[in-house]
């Protein structure tokens, strides 16, 4: 599984880290320059922020894509960006006043706004809901628009951060494995990754910085180590160490194929290389069998 280091620092991206990060359009849009990134990144689109403190979105799809293809040029090597999504928490619907149903229209609506405004960047398709159903609605919604989510190389997962140590996550991602999707667990925990990092290709989190908030610093300069780039990649380096420890045989971290296990890098087999957002070629047996050789035992 490959894990996206959550940083609110946009110039981490310019470090020879070795580590993919995920930085916020929100961290990016207003600065003059922008650093040059020596190794894959992802752009989250800021929404969960967003629709919690002013209930809408104030940017445009154009907006958002102008954003994104300067990151593109500027700062480069960008894995894959998050769409205009509309979460399903409780209080974002309470903010917006929008149900669960719509708010998944809505993030449909946006993503094939956006593929149709920029086909050439790689945004990614995410599923929200909050039940399982919830989220095999939402995916039947892209189905229906013609989007293969099954034939991307990546899909979204979102509204699971702060329930994703659940049962009811687990299935949900499950579920959504057992359809033959490549996932992204957006903001998935230890706990959560615990459960069921076997059903997903990667995930992210920021959560290093919150627990440093109350972690004394380590120089005389940090009066935390909330944004201290050591305590950042220690706290990395131990969870991805806790996942190996889990695996059978201690599998290594191969990329997005490695965690699903089934992939035709897992099987040996030569693969052309694929961005989010651009079709798979596919497999003989249609989808069927692509959904019948993913699906997992829960």
């Amino acid at each position: 599984m490959r894990f996206f280091l959550g940083t609110h620092q946009p110039s981490w991206l310019a470090r020879d880290l070795g580590v993919p990060l995920l930085v916020s359009h929100r961290r990016l849009a207003d600065r003059r320059s922008l650093p040059r990134a020596t190794g894959p990144w992802a752009c989250d689109s800021g929404g969960f922020t967003e629709l919690s403190m002013h209930g809408r979105w104030r940017i445009d799809e154009r907006g958002y894509i102008a954003a994104l293809r300067r990151y593109a040029t500027e700062i480069s090597n960008l894995a894959w960006a998050a769409p205009m999504d509309h979460m399903t928490e409780a209080h974002v619907l309470a903010r917006t006043g929008a149900t669960v149903r719509v708010h998944q229209h809505r993030t449909v609506a946006n993503f094939l706004r956006l593929r149709d405004l920029a086909p050439e960047l790689p945004i990614i398709p995410v599923l929200q809901g909050q039940s399982i159903a919830d989220y095999n609605r939402c995916a039947d919604f892209y189905e229906r628009h013609g989007v293969d989510l099954a034939a991307l190389p990546l899909v979204g997962v979102g509204s699971v951060c702060r329930r994703q140590h659940t049962a009811e996550v687990e299935q949900i991602m499950r579920s959504l494995s057992a359809r033959g999707y490549r996932l992204h667990a957006f903001g998935a925990k230890v706990l959560g990754l615990g459960r069921y990092a076997d059903t997903i290709s990667s995930s992210d989190s920021a959560s290093w910085s919150f627990r440093g908030r109350y972690v004394p610093g380590c120089t005389p300069s940090h009066r935390s180590e909330s944004n201290c780039l050591r305590f950042a990649l220690a706290w990395h380096t131990r969870l991805l160490t806790s996942l190996r420890a889990e695996e059978p045989g201690d599998q290594r971290d191969r990329g997005p194929t490695s965690a699903r296990g089934t992939g035709p890098r897992a099987r040996g087999q030569k693969t052309g290389r694929t961005r989010p957002g651009s079709p798979r070629p596919r497999q003989a047996g249609g989808r069927t069998a692509a959904r019948a050789q993913n699906a997992r035992a829960s």
